[in-house]
């Protein structure tokens, strides 16, 4: 089987996910450490212009979002099982209600020394002002926000090791990733917004002890090497009453819904109710096939 390629950095969040979920699973993979901010030259090539971490790469396929990553990694790995009932809908909570919440207590607390090209970064990836003042003067309610939050943790865990139950499961992941960016970004903040919530720290300490796997390096000109010499795998089935109405081999752009809505251009390979499939031909890298969740991105066809 083709290896696991994360293209990450340690700080990013996001990348939090599949590392654990590389732990929960024992596997091994290799770490491409990707710049935190543009210019991406090894990365853009790949994705056709996506620029968010994480990507997963395996061979020719690339998969941006955690969405996608985690439910590519839970497809081919499926033992032990992770993903389970409600799982997914805990993960659009994480991602974005519970991570809004996260961002503005870590810069709240960490804004004076954040570098003036990481906010210019963020500005252009967000289309908005990455406005630090005013996050210092939301910092009372986005805590209390954010301890809501983690107090839905607790609860949730009633009694049990994890949100599963006995075994960790997809939730716990996706909600571990806040509480282990603001521990990490903002431990003083962290630990007070954590205070008498007991069973979320005992939790956050089970998770932290599944580690990140068998991790090993790679060059990022390694990766871009990878793609170059597999092919893609075959799609997945295609519905064809998509809403949308499109066909494989339909020229379409997908973006982002909320943030770095770059358009990614392509030819559809599929459209299902969970996937965009997009294949892109290059005369350097060859076919690549790029891969995005449903929820969260936009797509349509390219105009002529």
């Amino acid at each position: 089987m083709a290896e696991l390629v994360l293209h990450h950095y340690d700080t990013s969040p996001f990348s939090e996910k599949p590392r654990v979920m590389f732990g929960v699973k024992g596997l091994a993979w290799r770490s491409v450490i990707q710049p935190v901010i543009m210019p991406k030259p090894d990365l853009v090539p790949l994705t056709g212009g996506y620029r968010r971490i994480p990507v997963m790469q395996i061979g020719a396929d690339l998969y941006c979002d955690t969405q996608v990553i985690l439910a590519e990694i839970e497809t081919r790995h499926p033992t032990p099982q992770v993903a389970r009932g409600g799982d997914w809908a805990v993960n659009l909570w994480a991602d974005r209600l519970f991570f809004q919440a996260s961002v503005a207590v870590v810069f709240a607390q960490i804004g004076e020394r954040v570098p003036a090209a990481f906010i210019a970064d963020r500005e252009k990836l967000s289309g908005r002002s990455f406005d630090i003042p005013a996050m210092r003067a939301q910092e009372v309610p986005m805590k209390a926000l954010w301890r809501a939050h983690a107090a839905l943790i607790e609860r949730g865990l009633g009694g049990h090791d994890f949100l599963g139950g006995s075994t960790p499961s997809l939730a716990d992941i996706a909600a571990y990733m806040n509480i282990w960016w603001v521990s990490a970004a903002a431990p003083d903040a962290a630990g007070s917004l954590l205070d008498g919530l007991p069973a979320t720290l005992a939790w956050r300490e089970r998770i932290r002890g599944f580690g990140h796997g068998e991790r090993s390096e790679m060059a990022p000109a390694e990766a871009v090497e990878i793609a170059r010499a597999s092919q893609p795998r075959a799609g997945p089935w295609h519905d064809p009453a998509n809403p949308a109405g499109l066909s494989p081999g339909d020229p379409v752009t997908v973006g982002a819904d909320d943030y770095g809505r770059d358009p990614i251009a392509g030819r559809l390979v599929a459209l299902t109710a969970e996937r965009i499939v997009l294949a892109r031909e290059s005369d350097d890298l060859g076919r690549i096939h790029v891969h995005f969740p449903r929820i969260g991105y936009l797509i349509a066809r390219e105009a002529a």
